[in-house]
């Protein structure tokens, strides 16, 4: 297919590389067109503006920060809702509103050009080892046509439903993955509290029902303090901040994802945003003398 790709960060760059290397006719935008170096000089197209992307393309895929940025590059006067023709695809698998995938489906179907909503879980390794989770909104025959670009990106691909029920999924995905970041670092603190080994501790809760994946990887990286790698706080913060606001808007109660948010905004606060979210750990303990005062 003649692909197009914008968002060319530690995912979308992997991402876009497994698809010119499995044959695609891959070209790219970026704001930065350094970023887009490397692709380039393995193949890729460059294009000068979203529009002439989307023009010289069958399916564009962006993967980008949120709702506005998404919203931008459709609408913008030389954005991709100008290069389209009737019959081109947009596939978003950023993480953003629901509301704002079904508003921009909407607008596409009225010209004739087919919307996917496909965010993504498994951060930037699943993305280099092109094991992804992909959750689709969207028409069935929209995906059939995307199947061949899917199934190159990730190890399962679930059609959740209609435009935005992709982005619904990816909200749920959020929540248990995020709370249960918080709940191996208050156990991990609770540990550290008490004077006994936390590796120990760690290591036996992995053996038993408290086991996950959320465990091992965060658990590790909690232990080591290396937090320089995985996803930035910062986005699972943004990525939170859509969760509460579907919960307000359905009056769906979401308290435990409530509680999470406010963790995830004393990281931020404390200067945390580029950190992974393993480092929730640190504000238990930043909060521990006062506790004990």
């Amino acid at each position: 297919m003649r692909v197009g790709f914008i968002g060319l960060g530690d995912m979308g760059r992997a991402m876009a590389g497994h698809l010119l290397r499995a044959g695609h006719d891959l070209a790219v935008w970026a704001r930065r067109e350094a970023s887009a170096e490397s692709l380039i000089a393995d193949g890729a197209g460059w294009c000068a503006t979203p529009a002439e992307l989307a023009e010289r393309s069958e399916v564009v895929i962006t993967m980008v920060t949120g709702s506005a940025d998404v919203h931008d590059l459709v609408h913008r006067g030389d954005g991709l809702r100008a290069g389209f023709a009737p019959g081109g695809v947009h596939i978003d698998m950023s993480t953003i509103a629901p509301a704002t995938a079904r508003a921009l489906a909407a607008d596409y179907a009225a010209r004739g050009i087919g919307w996917l909503d496909a965010p993504v879980s498994g951060g930037p390794a699943g993305a280099r080892e092109a094991a992804l989770a992909i959750m689709v909104g969207g028409e069935v025959a929209t995906l059939t046509r995307a199947r061949p670009l899917f199934d190159i990106l990730g190890a399962r691909i679930v059609h959740v439903g209609a435009a935005g029920a992709g982005q619904v999924a990816k909200a749920c995905n959020q929540m248990i993955m995020v709370a249960a970041i918080e709940a191996a670092a208050e156990a991990l603190a609770l540990a550290s509290a008490n004077g006994v080994d936390v590796a120990a501790v760690r290591t036996a809760l992995m053996g038993g029902s408290a086991g996950s994946r959320v465990l091992e990887v965060m658990g590790a990286r909690m232990l080591s303090r290396d937090f320089d790698k995985g996803v930035d706080a910062r986005l699972h913060h943004k990525d939170f901040a859509l969760c509460l606001a579907e919960g307000h808007a359905l009056g769906a109660p979401l308290p435990v994802a409530a509680a999470v948010s406010q963790q995830l905004n004393a990281l931020m606060a404390s200067g945390g945003a580029r950190k992974d979210t393993a480092a929730l750990i640190t504000v238990l303990e930043t909060m521990a003398p006062a506790a004990g005062r």
